[in-house]
């Protein structure tokens, strides 16, 4: 069966994108699955796109030369922080920082802002190489509004003060099934998911 490595060791995001894969003949696997992974990569490339495709070359150097490599990053631009934390979303209270301490921190930078005040875009990039040398960039984003106080168990990372305004419920509230069809990340992998099938088609 083919291999496809995830550029990660986010075991959330590990759930989530095989949870979009299922039924594709994969074996899903991530950096926690190498003995001899690479030490996180330093995302410092400015964009989504510039680190999911970093992440993804330095995965690809000590994965099998069969296997099909997927990263992604991404980010929240909140409208009335001028687009922060944006693609430091994930380090924005700082190096080792939890999904709690990084919401805590921006809804204290939000507090007294009046909802009309709040919007915000969560942005995704997808990076597939494979075997073949073929690269394949995908973004998608997510327009909401951010809560005033966390709301739900489920998701991770911004999840809980992430409100999706058609559905009034932040993704945290939405459950993964609902989340995956509007999310940033559930619409690139939507994406991803038809190229694999493509391409997994032309094999022989």
């Amino acid at each position: 069966m083919q291999q496809l490595l995830l550029a990660t060791r986010n075991p959330h995001k590990v759930d989530e994108i095989k949870a979009l894969l299922k039924g594709l003949p994969l074996e899903v696997l991530s950096l926690h699955d190498l003995p001899d992974a690479p030490p996180p990569v330093k995302e410092d490339k400015g964009t989504l796109a510039g680190n999911a495709l970093q992440k993804a070359a330095a995965a690809a150097a000590v994965a099998g030369k069969e296997m099909i490599i997927m990263a992604d990053d991404s980010g929240l631009e909140v409208e009335a922080l001028g687009g922060q934390p944006g693609v430091y979303a994930a380090r924005f209270a700082g190096p080792g920082a939890d999904d709690a301490a990084n919401n805590r921190l921006l809804l204290e930078k939000l507090r007294g802002v009046p909802p009309e005040r709040r919007g915000a875009t969560f942005r995704c990039a997808i990076a597939l190489l494979f075997p073949d040398g073929d690269t394949f960039l995908i973004e998608e984003s997510c327009r909401g509004r951010i809560a005033e106080s966390p709301r739900g168990s489920a998701g991770f990372g911004y999840d809980p003060i992430f409100i999706y305004e058609p559905a009034g419920l932040t993704f945290a509230e939405m459950g993964e099934e609902a989340k995956n069809r509007v999310s940033h990340r559930g619409k690139a992998l939507h994406r991803a998911r038809r190229l694999l099938e493509r391409r997994l088609e032309q094999q022989p």
